[in-house]
């Protein structure tokens, strides 16, 4: 068995992995990585990456299929098709060459990568199974970083027709009928997705509503959005077993069949807290996640968690902000964990974006203003006014508390508003920030001038 040592060893190469350790490597700090799948992990090669490729080339494909059936603004279209096999080639193309691309930084820094399944002896010793033999491996540091992985339901096991996230990036043809198990941002970013590319798309919520981790007004528009595509949600309903291309739903007292070609089951992501031998290691749990600190220390010395596997939010810029936190203490500097400006996007359309304090765990007496895309000049030329943006800003007018936004492109604004309470922005710091005309971003600005009491445009 081939020995190696190293001052730290990361396990898991996805966005929390691989970043750790390019930053690790470029400190100076002699480190190896250890992935058994591609670099990149979950949100490269399966997740975030690929899926926004999909929604991208479903967008298309339905525009151009309503600018065939009706002109807008003067502009019609002499007809659209579309290659499903042909987008996931394409799709596959843009992953290899960002997972290649993450290969290429990782030799920059002077990271050692190990590609094949690492088993923790201890915490301090790693066998890797790799396609040239067995490689033992002891570190100074060991960082977890195994991500996570979606939750199946016992009588919708993944395999076959039941899909999970991952299998429903990888199809070669549009489903006539698709069912959607869970109503939250995976399952309707993708499930939006195939309805635009064709698919008669049914929503199954257990909850009383979909996307229940957002208030009620900041998701409000994408009911009519989600009408006007034709697909059917339920809510407070229960999903049952799937049979002859029909899945029987039991909702408000009776058993319902709902045409279901393929099922998407997206109730939830568990973390690869057990995995690699990490059980083994015996350490402090929060619930099903490993515990950490603020400096995402575990309960054993020397041995560090980051991303999916450490809790919720289970966001990939939550991992790589602690990636590259825990290489930077580890080469000495002084760094501590905060969450309070951590965007959370989702991908539907039209897109939410939320960033800190929603209204209702912001304290007594907030302000709370909002201003709306119908308003806005950029929406309006854009044949986009569904959605708003709104400000949370603290009783006395002045901290801003938390940012929402729902509308086409909202994605974009993501990181001005985490700067905006990052830099603890004030309401009249905005008011008085010159937006560009016209831009969406506008609506940033007169929200906070209408939270101030002094709204221009509305």
């Amino acid at each position: 068995m081939d020995q190696i040592t190293c001052r730290i060893l990361v396990i898991g190469g996805g966005p929390g992995g691989y970043v750790c350790a390019i930053r690790a490597g470029q400190l100076g700090l002699d480190t190896v990585l250890v992935e058994e799948a591609a670099l990149g992990g979950t949100c490269l090669t399966v997740g975030c990456i690929p899926s926004k490729a999909l929604i991208h080339v479903a967008e298309e494909f339905h525009r151009l299929s309503q600018l065939t059936a009706a002109a807008v603004a003067g502009v019609r279209a002499g007809g659209a098709a579309l290659d499903l096999a042909a987008t996931m080639g394409w799709k596959d193309g843009i992953v290899q060459q960002l997972s290649s691309g993450v290969s290429g930084l990782l030799r920059k820094a002077k990271v050692r990568v190990i590609q094949g399944r690492g088993e923790l002896r201890d915490g301090k010793t790693a066998d890797v199974e790799t396609a040239e033999g067995r490689v033992s491996i002891r570190c100074e540091t060991l960082i977890i970083a195994t991500g996570s992985e979606p939750v199946a339901l016992p009588h919708l096991n993944f395999g076959g027709d039941i899909l999970s996230s991952t299998t429903a990036l990888a199809l070669n043809a549009v489903p006539a009928t698709l069912a959607v198990v869970g109503g939250g941002y995976i399952g309707l970013e993708l499930g939006m997705a195939y309805a635009k590319m064709g698919a008669k798309v049914s929503v199954v919520e257990a909850g009383p509503r979909i996307l229940s981790a957002w208030d009620a007004e900041l998701t409000a528009p994408l009911r009519p959005a989600l009408e006007a595509l034709g697909i059917t949600v339920l809510t407070e309903a229960k999903a049952g077993a799937h049979a002859g291309k029909m899945l029987s739903v039991e909702h408000a007292g009776s058993v319902l069949k709902v045409p279901a070609e393929k099922v998407l089951v997206t109730v939830g992501r568990k973390p690869r807290s057990q995995a690699n031998g990490i059980k083994g290691l015996q350490l402090d749990m929060a619930g099903p996640f490993l515990k950490i600190d603020a400096q995402c220390r575990t309960s054993m010395a020397g041995v560090y968690a980051i991303g999916d596997v450490t809790g919720e939010p289970m966001l990939a810029h939550r991992a790589m902000a602690q990636g590259e936190m825990v290489a930077e203490l580890l080469a000495g500097h002084r760094k501590a964990w905060d969450r309070r400006a951590m965007p959370a996007v989702c991908f539907t359309d039209p897109a939410i974006v939320s960033v800190g304090l929603l209204p209702d765990q912001a304290p007594q007496g907030a302000k709370v203003a909002t201003f709306p895309f119908a308003a806005n000049g950029k929406s309006l030329t854009a044949h986009r006014t569904d959605g708003f943006v709104r400000v949370v800003a603290d009783p006395a007018g002045r901290e801003i508390l938390g940012i929402q936004a729902v509308g086409a492109g909202v994605a974009e604004c993501a990181g001005e508003f985490a700067l905006a309470i990052e830099m603890g922005a004030t309401l009249a710091d905005v008011a008085a920030t010159i937006h560009a005309h016209p831009t969406r971003g506008e609506a940033f600005h007169e929200a906070s001038l209408r939270a101030l009491g002094r709204a221009l445009h509305l």
